[in-house]
Formats: structure tokens, sequence, C-alpha cells
């Protein structure tokens, strides 16, 4: 018996109209053969899950950096944030919850270490710049696998691609901003309704902020509570996405704008505080002098990185290697390369 075409005709009588099939799929770069137990999109998400740079994602800084606390999130635990989200609203909406899945865990696979300090790091540092949703798409089209890279379909891909906003339009400024698939779509908006919500949960944690420093009109339109908040979004969501049928995932106007004011205040007040800009300042500075001394010594990469030599010019290999770092092993690096290391007894 073949799984996989038994899912795939499920597929065709329970998901939704709006909704992307597994066998409809754009493909894969490479062709290769259809396993016999799972979709195509579920392919993808063993192979995200399975990656290197997924385990990496679990010592890679959200916000806060080298945290002692163990309850602060961190990018991986971000990513399962997202993942959940997601795949709850998918199953509502009647949506692919494997492809959902899959883009959701894949979405940052290429961020660097240090958060967002270490992405405008080497954005200034490599010609071109460096983003990491670009990277993300790097790390599973070439990077993976000693060079082979992970060979997903288009749609997951395309989802990686879409997923960032950084401080614009939620809902896009240009309709080519936003993935191509329903499901993409969602993930772009499970992404910030997660780390909006999680990060400001960190923060008082940390004892930076209190949750009545948040304004009132936003607590007020999205709630007092973390469950609260995440619930105002999801159903948000469910009921703005629907009218009889799924016409296209998205938040009401006055959701949207609340969410963009709670994200835009935590740039203000969190991301751009000055102690965590403070760290975030010493943690820039080891990525540079790890990129300049790379630079200057590419022996040193050759030996430290993993893989075959590759044709690409030598910033972005030495790119590849800084931002696949996790936290700790930047700063054991750094220490071992640039500070005095202690005698050994003999």
């Amino acid at each position: 018996m073949n799984f996989r075409i038994s899912t795939e005709n499920n597929e065709e009588l329970f998901l939704g109209p709006g909704a992307c099939l597994s066998r409809s799929t754009r493909g894969r770069e490479r062709s290769e053969e259809a396993c016999p137990v799972r979709t195509a999109f579920q392919v993808d998400r063993d192979r995200i899950l399975h990656c290197k740079a997924f385990r990496r994602l679990k010592h890679k800084t959200q916000v806060f950096l080298a945290p002692e606390g163990d309850h602060y999130r961190t990018r991986l635990t971000h990513t399962l944030e997202v993942s959940q989200i997601a795949r709850t609203i998918a199953r509502a909406l009647r949506l692919n919850e494997d492809l959902t899945e899959a883009i959701a865990l894949g979405h940052d696979l290429g961020h660097t270490p240090f958060g967002h300090a270490g992405e405008r790091v080497l954005d200034e540092l490599l010609p071109g710049g460096f983003h990491h949703v670009s990277q993300s798409l790097r790390v599973v089209d070439k990077l993976e696998r000693g060079g082979a890279g992970l060979n997903l379909t288009w749609e997951v891909r395309d989802g990686i691609l879409g997923h960032s906003k950084g401080q614009g339009s939620l809902a896009g400024a240009r309709r080519d901003d936003l993935p191509a698939t329903q499901e993409g779509k969602l993930v772009r908006l499970a992404d910030v309704i997660a780390y909006v919500n999680h990060d400001l949960d960190d923060a008082t944690r940390s004892g930076l902020i209190s949750l009545t420093d948040v304004p009132e009109r936003l607590r007020a339109l999205l709630g007092e509570t973390h469950s609260q908040r995440i619930d105002t979004m999801v159903n948000d969501i469910l009921a703005s996405s629907m009218d009889g049928a799924l016409v296209e995932v998205r938040l009401s106007d006055r959701i949207r704008d609340g969410v963009a004011g709670l994200r835009d205040w935590l740039f203000q007040n969190v991301y751009r505080a000055d102690p965590v800009e403070s760290d975030f300042l010493k943690a820039s500075r080891v990525l540079r002098e790890l990129f300049q001394h790379f630079m200057n010594h590419p022996s040193d990469l050759t030996s430290c990185a993993e893989g075959e030599a590759s044709s690409d010019p030598p910033e972005v290999l030495v790119a590849d290697f800084l931002a696949g770092m996790t936290d700790r092993y930047a700063m054991n690096l750094y220490q071992r390369l640039f500070l005095p290391q202690p005698w050994k007894t003999l």
C-alpha cells in the first residue's frame, strides 16, 4: 500500500479550497523519487527538523544574550512557538498543516548568533548586504548536507523567503512581498504573533520593563496577559480570513495596527533599550573581529569550517561560517583566537 497516495487523497477530501495540496507542488529543483509514506511537504518538514542548522538554533539568541535563567526564549523555542501557532490556525482554516509546519520550522535557519545584532554586523561587512531570510534559503539550498542542500519544494522555499517583515507592513508593502501560498502567509503572521508576545514575556521576566509600561490602549485592545493576547490575535485571523470560506489569511485592520503598535513599542523599549544594546555592541565586536581574522587568514577558515572548498567569494564563505555559529561557539572561538590562554600543566 502506498501511504503517501492515501494521504494525498485525504487532503483533497478534507482540506479547504485555499489550501496547497501536496500533490500540486511545483516540485524540487532536482527531481527525486517520491517517498511511498510521506507527502512532499512531510519530507521537507523532516529534512529541516533533522538538519544541523536546526539543532544549532537552541544556542542562538532571541533577544537576551546568554541569559542565566532557564526560561528565556532562544531562536529554537521561538521557532517552535511559531510552528504551534501556525499549525493551530492552519487546522482551523483547513490549510495544509504539513506545509505550514515545514515553513515555520525552516524560517530562521539562517539567523546569525547574537540575534539581530549579528545580522546588522554582517549586513555592514558583506558586500551586497546580509539578511537572515536569504541566508535561510542559502542554508537549505546549498550549505546543508556538505553543500548538497536539502532540495526542498518550491512552496516551502517560497514561504521561508517571504516570512520576514522587519519593521515593515505586516500586510506587505506590495503584493510581491507576500508568499504565494496561504500557508506561507499564515507563517508570516504567526512569526510576529509569537515574537511580540514571547519577547514581551521575556522582557518582563528580566525586569527590563513591566507590563504596565505597555500603552494602555494596546493592553485594552490585545489583552492583559500572554494567553489573552495570543487568543485575540489567533481568533482575529480566523474571523478575518473567513467569509463563508477562506478568502485570505489576514488580520483585521484594527488588530493588525495593534500588533504593529506593540512591535514598534518593543523595538523602542526592549530591542533598543540600553542594557540590551550594550550587550549587543560587545557581541558585534566579536563578529567584526572574527570576520576580519578569517578574511586575513583564510587557511584558518578551512581548518575550522566543515564541508569542501567552495567557489564563492571569500567574504561569502566567511559570512556563511559566522552566520552558522551559535552564540557560545562564537564567544569561545573569539577567546581562543584573541585572548591569552592559560598554560596547561604537563
